[in-house]
């Protein structure tokens, strides 16, 4: 018996369809400017010398590690090597271990990454945010967050 991944994603004319065979990360990652982000990895010689495990691939892990809470390097690694059966479908590369990606982190040009989220929150500032809220109906929100006492 072979499962299946479904998401709601919504489309511009205000549709909703089910997207079968994509993880969540996947279609997030869909939206990033993988354009801007390979000319500043050749603007700053990111994957030179690189044979497997690109500064795209590093985003991808990073951006998992911080959109799951990852806490340490180690706490990653294993996070990552849970999923190792789906690394493909994430988007991570077929070698994540701590190795490489402390490597990796450590004498890669962080200008990649910063010049790239500083372009990210250029274009969310650009969107239409009058827009972004206009449900045309009533609209609940819920807060499941604990609070430690």
């Amino acid at each position: 018996m072979t499962s299946k991944r479904f998401s709601i994603v919504t489309l511009p004319a205000n549709q909703t369809v089910m997207d079968e065979g994509s993880f969540v990360f996947a279609q997030l990652a869909s939206y990033l400017g993988r354009n801007k982000f390979n000319y500043l990895v050749r603007k700053y010689h990111g994957d030179s010398y690189i044979k497997h495990f690109s500064c795209w691939n590093q985003l991808k892990v990073l951006m998992f590690g911080q959109l799951s809470r990852r806490e340490s390097l180690r706490d990653l690694i294993v996070a990552v090597e849970a999923h190792s059966g789906k690394s493909k479908f994430l988007g991570f590369g077929d070698s994540v271990t701590r190795s490489n990606l402390a490597k990796v982190n450590q004498n890669r040009d962080y200008r990649i990454f910063e010049e790239f989220a500083y372009y990210m929150v250029e274009q969310a500032r650009n969107m239409n945010v009058t827009k972004i809220f206009n449900l045309g109906g009533t609209v609940y929100a819920f807060d499941s967050t604990t609070i430690e006492l």
